[in-house]
């Protein structure tokens, strides 16, 4: 290799994008367009940088399979930091098995490293911990370390464990400064707002306060009975009743909750759970029957009696109900929100990724986000398959409780 790849390559290494091109730039051989790639990404032209990428991958001979395989890893990261989840999983799967294979450990665990950023971003805790769980990120140098940390912190808030949350992120705070790549240092400080913002609001006895991470975590694991409209799920300690898939249950046992320890008139009930100002004897019964069904729903946590004029929730065990809302909600809670804290990552987002990361088909997140789009609440630039969707984050609030995760009550 020569002087000017090596330069280039340290270049990189210590985050001089533009060093890096200087040495380069003129240059159209394998190795060049791969460091060519590569600053372009550090750059934000990620478009450019994963058509040189592949350029690249084409240009090294058969007998380089590492250098492919790099090449392969660098696109994978690409396209995960564009939002692009469509990307060939099997294909980094086999990248990293060839770096293994030829001895390049550094590589092979950032490749690693990609998917299990990769399900946390789509939510699937569960199998990115498990990876972590036999991650060796011993090769990592201070850069990649810092990633990995962030990753490790990242897991641990959606699981609501602030104290190891901290920690990663100390850790990461210290191979940060260790790096000394200023975009590094920014990321990390980024990451520790989110324990050091309100993440939800408590609403109990009519009144209303925002609370940390740390502070949810800690109500979570009370013995009070908390009705968490960030979930759509009822619980205490360990037992929870999930109403995702009911929101007509949920929505009474939100408005019974915040009535708590009084009752919430019929009225008030119909309103919630049916969206309607004018109301009939058919309404009245429907409620009865919607009552009847929460309160078998309940039964192992609480109970709901009738009264003179509406209905009280009475718990069994817990001393005190309390409503676990969103920092920030319209009039009506949105039933949009989880797509809303995706896109609140200041990240731009394509339709068919939203939809992998949500579980949903991608012609319903489309009109989804058409509403969205009409209300003012996102916004897409491009054109047909090119097109992204992104909203900027909400200042002063963190979305981390918004993200599907399972509860640590689950």
């Amino acid at each position: 290799m020569d002087s000017l790849i090596t330069a280039a390559a340290r270049a990189l290494a210590a985050g001089d994008p533009l060093g890096a091109l200087k040495r380069v730039a003129l240059r159209d051989d394998a190795p060049a367009l791969a460091l060519r790639g590569i600053a372009m990404a550090q750059l934000g032209d990620l478009v450019r940088a994963k058509a040189l990428l592949r350029r690249a991958a084409r240009a090294f001979g058969p007998k380089e399979t590492v250098a492919r395989a790099r090449c392969v890893v660098a696109e994978a990261e690409i396209a995960l930091v564009s939002r692009d989840l469509g990307w060939s999983a099997k294909a980094l799967d086999s990248a990293r098995a060839t770096l293994e294979e030829h001895g390049d450990r550094v590589n092979a665990a950032h490749a690693r490293h990609l998917e299990v950023r990769r399900l946390l971003l789509i939510g699937r805790i569960d199998e990115a911990e498990r990876m972590l769980a036999d991650f060796d990120a011993s090769p990592f140098p201070p850069a990649s370390r810092t990633a990995y940390e962030l990753v490790v912190a990242g897991i641990a808030m959606r699981r609501l464990r602030t104290k190891e949350a901290r920690a990663a992120l100390a850790r990461a705070e210290h191979a940060a400064r260790l790096a000394r790549i200023p975009a590094l240092t920014a990321e990390v400080e980024s990451a520790s707002l989110v324990l050091n913002t309100p993440a939800a609001r408590l609403i109990a006895r009519g009144e209303e306060r925002a609370l940390l991470l740390e502070e949810v975590e800690a109500l979570l694991a009370s013995k009070a009975l908390v009705v968490d409209a960030c979930r759509h799920v009822v619980g205490e300690a360990r037992t929870v009743v999930s109403l995702a898939r009911r929101p007509v249950l949920f929505a009474l046992a939100r408005a019974l909750g915040e009535a708590w320890p009084g009752d919430a008139p019929r009225d008030a009930l119909l309103a919630r759970a049916f969206a309607s100002k004018l109301t009939d004897e058919s309404h009245r019964a429907r409620l009865r029957v919607e009552v009847g069904r929460l309160r078998r729903v309940l039964r192992t946590l609480a109970d709901v009696r009738a009264t003179k004029r509406g209905f009280a929730l009475a718990p069994r065990r817990a001393r005190e109900v309390v409503v676990l809302a969103r920092p920030l909600e319209d009039k009506h809670p949105d039933e949009h929100a989880a797509m809303l804290a995706f896109l609140a990552d200041g990240e731009s987002w394509s339709s068919s990724a939203l939809a992998l990361a949500l579980g949903r088909s991608q012609r319903t997140v489309q009109r989804a986000l058409e509403s969205l789009a009409a209300a003012g609440k996102v916004q897409s630039f491009g054109r047909a398959r090119a097109v992204r969707w992104m909203t900027p984050p909400v200042p002063g609030f963190t979305t981390t409780l918004l993200l599907p995760a399972p509860l640590p009550i689950d």
